[in-house]
């Protein structure tokens, strides 16, 4: 028995989709175990190229069983879509394959307007929220006002407590926003139209994974966004409103007697991040423009222009150590090929001081980078398959890293593809 977990070690969006897609071929399990449909993972397979948010990465590998946890905000809308999106590229999404906790909250429509109510109110000081509904969600949660999916099961008890949150809930919309309330009729027409669609995947999922964990199986935890982004440890208030860290994973899957054995990190070869908040690394203009052209550095969710920069070693190093990463994954090291100097973020430069360390919230606003330059490749590596493979100002690049953030570099991804990766 083997339980992994594979997280992000920056902003998000490092690629961990790929990550999951490509070791899930060792694994029987795999659970996503926080977050909801307002981050995206890539996956490009022989089944084609796929944006997932809510259906795990494993979704794609015969055999393996995926669970969406009791620490995931479950959009019944979104969900749906994503099923019906993947079935139509011959993907087969069955409760055989896909096991829904029934201790996860329903992420009601009302969540996602309140999310676009809250940030309009915010106006130029917003937190850049994706306006999927996750943080109103995560407040209702822990005020132990959601819905949890398995009253799907019990349709007389599910209106009686939809009925007392409708009150409750239409106070703030009329009241602090202004807006129209919600009425039971409209409420329960959706409940019809997608509570209904999930109910066949709902099941005790803890149950299923004590006993997956008792047959010895392999267990893949999947987390969201990164560790940067997580509620205690990030950007504070720039970040999601759930714990993205590996550390959660025991609780958000529903398998707290999980010990895991290895963590993966998943770290892109240069950086970016979507949304507002610090982003010490920063570029602008054309050396921007360039590298988010080579990278393809768009939005999975929303197709927003990602933020991009070189690699940054401070908050990379901070990263790691939050995920108590075993192992990392260098992603998308093709991109830089087209650079003669790889440009790295080494330090930062904090009140005319300079650190190693990643600084408090507060001070993140006036931290400087100090780069450094490496020697460029200047030639296509995305045929790599061996670390021999590489030109050797690549190699040193890699190392560099390694040293740096305290973490051995197990893969590196030459490609988007799932054959497109080095294993060291």
């Amino acid at each position: 028995m083997s339980n992994c977990a594979i997280v992000g070690i920056n902003w998000g969006d490092e690629g961990k989709g790929r990550m999951v897609d490509l070791v899930t071929e060792g694994y029987d399990v795999v659970v996503r175990y926080q977050g909801g449909g307002n981050a995206g993972h890539t996956v490009i397979n022989e089944k084609g190229k796929f944006a997932l948010h809510l259906l795990p990465s494993g979704i794609f590998r015969a055999g393996v069983v995926n669970v969406l946890g009791n620490g995931v905000a479950l959009d019944c809308e979104s969900l749906w879509t994503e099923i019906q999106d993947v079935a139509a590229k011959g993907v087969s999404v069955t409760p055989e394959n896909l096991k829904i906790s029934d201790r996860a909250s329903l992420l009601l429509p009302w969540h996602r307007e309140l999310d676009g109510l809250e940030e309009a109110r915010l106006a130029d000081k917003k937190y850049g929220s994706t306006k999927q509904g996750i943080a109103p969600f995560y407040s209702d949660k822990y005020q132990k006002k959601t819905v949890m999916a398995g009253e799907l099961l019990y349709p007389e008890r599910l209106r009686a407590h939809l009925a007392d949150l409708l009150e409750w809930k239409n106070l703030t919309l009329e009241r602090v926003y202004g807006a129209e309330p919600w009425t039971m009729e409209r409420l329960m027409a959706w409940v019809a139209d997608y509570g209904e669609k999930i109910k066949p995947y709902l099941c005790d999922t803890g149950a299923f994974l004590r006993q997956a964990q008792a047959d010895g199986k392999n267990i893949l935890f999947e987390a969201q966004l990164g560790a940067l982004r997580d509620l205690d440890f990030g950007i504070y208030p720039y970040t999601t409103s759930s714990n993205a860290v590996a550390a959660y994973a025991p609780v958000g899957s529903g398998l707290p007697s999980a010990k895991l054995d290895e963590i993966i990190g998943v770290v892109k070869a240069y950086s970016s991040c979507v949304g507002e908040g610090p982003f010490t690394c920063e570029w602008s203009g054309e050396k921007a423009d360039k590298l988010r052209e080579a990278g393809a550095e768009y939005g999975a969710k929303t197709g927003r222009p990602r933020r991009v920069g070189p690699i940054d070693l401070v908050a990379t190093r901070y990263g790691v150590q939050c995920q108590g990463a075993t192992n990392i994954a260098l992603t998308k090291l093709d991109v830089l090929s087209y650079m003669t100097e790889i440009p790295i973020c080494a330090r930062y430069e904090v009140d005319g001081h300079q650190t190693d360390a990643f600084p408090f919230p507060a001070l993140l606003p006036e931290a400087k980078p100090i780069e450094t330059t490496m020697p460029g490749w200047n030639c296509d590596i995305s045929s790599a398959r061996k670390w021999e493979d590489l030109p050797e100002a690549a190699q040193k690049y890699v190392e560099y890293i390694e040293r740096e953030i305290g973490c051995h570099i197990g893969y590196v991804s030459v490609g988007p593809e799932r054959e497109a990766i080095i294993v060291r």
